[in-house]
Formats: C-alpha cells, structure tokens, sequence
C-alpha cells in the first residue's frame, strides 16, 4: 500500500480498500466527508483512476467544529474546535506529488452544503467528521444519492472519545433496515 494513514488502522483501511473495490462494479461515484489530510482519500483517488468515477472531498479545511451536547465525552477533550485542520491546498499537493488526479476538492463546513454539491449517484460514502452534527449532516446529504448496492462507511462509531458519531448513526438508522457490519471504530451501512 504506498500510502500510510495514520488516522485509520490497518484493518479498517484494509476493509474500506475492500468495499470500495467492490463498489467499482455498480453506478455512482465515491465521495468522503471529512477529509483532514487526505490518507482515505488518496487510497480512494488510486482505486478510481482508471474505472470512470470520480471522487469527490468535503471538508471545512478549519479543523474541528464546536462540539455540542451530543459530543460530550472525558475521553474526548483533545477534540476541541480548530483541532484536526489543514488547508485544501496541502490536501491537493499531496495528490499531486503522488501522481494521482486531484479530486472534486469542496471546502465548507457540511451544514453549509446542499444536495447539489454532490454527486448525482454515489456509491461509496466514507464519512469521517467526528462530531454528532457533522456526522448527522453528512447522513443526510448522502442518503438520497446512494444507489442500490451502494455502501456508507461511518468511521468512529465505536469511538468512546467521539460519543456523537455512534449517536447520530443510530439517530439515522431508526425505521430503516440496511444490512451493517462493525469493525473496529467503524460503521458500514449496506444498502
């Protein structure tokens, strides 16, 4: 694997190489909500290159959010507003010293996104914002663009630093029925 991330173990990078690969086969391009340096997204931008998708990335390239209630967690102190940020130029450099296409590259916290600023069809999903609204916000931006058979991968679920994740995910779930895999801090959501 010529990228390391150290935000993601090996086995979660592993099953994310895994089902992206697997999506290759159905309609819809890859987006990832949530990018800080871009490890997720450069193995993502690797596996698309030559099938005809496209990937697109969202981030508020300004760290962290405020928490809010939802976030609340002794564990998770070092998380705090402004952490986690880097600029969507050192993103787009870091594909383009790996010679890979810069993707759709979209700064902006994701409450301030619109349907519109994704993809007609997904079919990977990686989330990755860390927080309850930033998690819930990007469920709702994805779930009427996934195809059937796509995926939705929500990182930190299991996270007890990130009480959040786990909470809007489950908010979201209610009434629904997709077929779901745990692994490690990580959701996946088959639909």
């Amino acid at each position: 694997m010529p990228w390391k991330n150290d935000q993601v173990s090996e086995f979660e990078t592993s099953k994310i190489l895994e089902l992206a690969k697997d999506c290759l086969k159905i309609d819809g391009d890859y987006v990832e909500l949530g990018c800080y340096r871009g490890d997720t997204s450069l193995l993502l931008a690797d596996m698309v290159k030559s099938s005809g998708k496209r990937l697109w990335i969202y981030d508020s390239f300004e760290g962290l959010p405020e928490k809010t209630l939802e976030d609340d967690s002794v564990l998770g102190r070092d998380f705090q507003k402004g952490v986690l940020n880097v600029t969507k130029r050192e993103v787009k450099e870091r594909f383009l010293r790996a010679g890979l296409p810069v993707p759709i590259i979209k700064k902006a916290w994701f409450a301030e996104l619109k349907e519109v600023d994704l993809p007609e069809k997904i079919a990977l999903a990686f989330l990755d914002g860390d927080l309850y609204e930033s998690i819930r916000d990007s469920l709702k931006l994805v779930e009427n663009k996934m195809v059937p058979g796509g995926v939705i991968m929500v990182h930190d679920y299991n996270n007890s630093a990130l009480p959040g994740v786990a909470r809007a995910v489950n908010e979201w779930l209610k009434g629904k029925n997709p077929m779901i895999q745990r692994c490690q801090s990580m959701i996946t959501i088959m639909l």
